[in-house]
Parts: C-alpha cells; structure tokens; sequence
C-alpha cells in the first residue's frame, strides 16, 4: 500500500478490503494493542447514550458486535450496520446485522433513538456525510455517541503515543493479523479534522449540544450529542 492515504471510492474500496482482511484477529488485536483499554472505552460509549430501557440503537460500522453487546447489556436494543462482509462473519453478538454502508443506511428518517459507531469515523469516505445521516435516522430527542482514537493534548503524552501508535501498533497487527492494515490505521488519524471543527459539524448535522470527551489521557475521544 503506497504512503499516500486515498479518497473518494479508493477510500471506500481500501477500507472494506482491509476490515474484511483483519477480521478473524480483530478482537484479539484491539485487547492487545489497547491494553484492553478499549472494553472501558466502550462501556463509556454505550453510558454516555443516557436513553430509557429498550431504545433502538443503531451500531454503525459494528464490525464484530463489540459495542453491540455492550448495548444488549446495557438494555437497549441494537441492531448492527457495516459494509464489511468479513467483519460480519466474524460477529459475535446477537442483534441482527445489516450489510450497508454507513453512508447510506436503510432506515425511515427519525427510525432510531439513539446511535452508537467505534473506531469509524476516520474511516468514511465523508465525514460530514455521515453526521447527516445521524441527523437524518435519529429521531428529536435521540443521542448519538461515537467513538474514536484521538491525540494526546499533552506535548508528552502525544510524543510518546505517536512513537507507540506509529512504530508499535503495527508490529502487534504484523504478529498477529496483518501488518499492511495495521501501519494503515495510524496513518488513517489524519482523515480526522480538528476536534472543533467535528463538532461544528455535528452541530450543523442537528445536534447543536455536540461535545467531545477525551478518554485515557486523550488517546481516545467521543464525541455525543443529543437531536434537536
């Protein structure tokens, strides 16, 4: 894979091929590389929904049902998107998986209450893209809450993430599943904009509230929001 990161449909094309390739280790991979960090980061996500019992979550770009299981703990009832075929074969969960693209989801306008999505918003081909679609299938009142990696603001804490996520990230992935994916993903943090310009986003999206929550130090973020 060349060091230039593509666009467009390459993007959208790269990104399947690689999710399907890495699939069968993928769990195993993220305790590892995270330090099984990312169960927290999770459980966070799912608790910072804050809907009554029984909502319907859509969990986009599942992958293998992580956060899915996470939201069936959590009482709220899920239902799982993402176009990766290999990643839903790998799926261990219960609530019913739909094969889409994030981008496009086959839901009614305001068919959902609230949103969950880990590890994927630098992975779309359209960010802002994506954040009208939350507008669009989140009823009002509804949440979003979506999890992603992110860099330390701390001059410390980011030089020694950097040197961890772009040099060691990879050699874990190369031991266990693949090493062109894993050197990929670092490199992916530069599809992310400014924290402040993803919530203008999302606010314009419709979910005026937006904030960004920094998890573990600031190698992780949400970013939640209520539909209004």
């Amino acid at each position: 894979m060349s060091a230039r990161l593509p666009r467009g449909e390459e993007k959208r094309t790269t990104v399947r091929r690689l999710f399907d390739t890495i699939s069968p280790r993928y769990d195993l991979v993220n305790r590892v590389m995270t330090f099984g960090m990312d169960v927290g980061w999770r459980r966070r996500t799912v608790a910072s929904l804050r809907l009554p019992g029984r909502s319907l979550v859509a969990d986009l770009a599942c992958g293998t049902g992580d956060l899915c299981r996470e939201l069936e703990r959590a009482a709220y009832r899920p239902v799982g998107f993402d176009f990766s075929h290999g990643m839903l074969l790998n799926a261990r969960t219960g609530a019913p998986l739909v094969e889409a693209d994030v981008l496009q989801l086959p839901l009614a306008d305001g068919a959902v209450d609230g949103v969950t999505c880990g590890f994927a918003l630098r992975n779309v081909v359209s960010l802002a893209g994506l954040f009208r679609e939350l507008g669009r299938i989140v009823r009002l009142g509804g949440r979003v809450s979506l999890l992603d990696a992110s860099e330390p603001d701390h001059p410390l804490m980011r030089a020694g993430h950097g040197i961890y996520f772009d040099h060691v990230v990879p050699l874990i992935g190369g031991a266990l599943s693949d090493r062109t994916a894993y050197a990929y993903l670092p490199r992916s943090m530069a599809y992310l904009p400014p924290p402040a310009e993803m919530l203008s986003m999302l606010c314009e999206a419709g979910f005026p509230d937006a904030a960004r929550r920094q998890l573990s130090g600031g190698v992780a973020q949400l970013l939640v929001g209520t539909r209004s």
